[in-house]
């Protein structure tokens, strides 16, 4: 019935990553290692994955008309995700900006680029795609507007699945259509109010679940 197992709806990033000593202070220079470029974003990292484990996997993203959108495309064919709904222009392709301690640890500043104009019509327009597909993937750093609009033409008997990232207060409509929604502790007491959030996975997952949800992931 479907053509696809899972269909991705979201970012696509090219990452400009730096390796450092520390982060630097307010008003600090400090010196790095040479730059690294890699294609990313939450949407096409999760596209690249799923189809790399073998899953017939399509990717809805919009980049820019560019040398990090080129490096996208090629990217998720590499993989073997079919990017036949890939809008390219609109804007310059989305980068994050990723500084990475000798830890590991990482701070990262996201320009949205061309995600932020994947709009509602755009998924209007690539319904086909939808009607297509098993699952839907959808993240949150594209408009969220978009994503309700995804939600709202899904397949009969097809699943959503959310990782709400980054954070923000979600519409009840999203909230039901969630099979599972997957959450971080930050994300999770974000969704909850903060504050007002339990000390516990469980109790956030119990407290997500009252809010509509059909699953939850913590």
């Amino acid at each position: 019935m479907y053509d696809y197992d899972l269909l991705v709806v979201g970012s696509a990033n090219a990452d400009l990553v730096i390796g450092v000593e520390r982060r630097p202070a307010a008003g600090e220079t400090v010196l790095g290692s040479d730059l690294s470029v890699h294609a990313g974003g939450k949407g096409a990292n999760q596209a690249a994955a799923a189809a790399r484990l073998g899953a017939r996997t399509a990717l809805l993203a919009r980049v820019g008309d560019d040398a990090h959108g080129r490096l996208l495309l090629d990217t998720q064919r590499a993989a073997g995700v079919d990017p036949a709904g890939v809008l390219v222009g609109g804007a310059p392709t989305g980068v994050a900006l990723i500084t990475v301690d000798p830890s590991g640890d990482n701070s990262i500043v996201v320009s949205p680029g061309a995600n932020g104009r994947l709009t509602p019509k755009d998924v209007r327009a690539a319904g086909g795609l939808l009607r297509a597909s098993r699952v839907v993937s959808a993240q949150l750093e594209i408009p969220l507007e978009t994503v309700v609009e995804a939600v709202r033409n899904l397949a009969p008997g097809s699943r959503f699945v959310l990782n709400p990232s980054p954070p923000r207060p979600l519409p009840q409509e999203l909230l039901k259509a969630c099979d599972p929604l997957i959450v971080n502790e930050h994300e999770a007491k974000v969704i909850l109010g903060g504050a007002e959030a339990g000390d516990t996975p469980e109790s956030w997952a119990r407290d997500l679940l009252a809010l509509g949800p059909r699953s939850v992931v913590v």
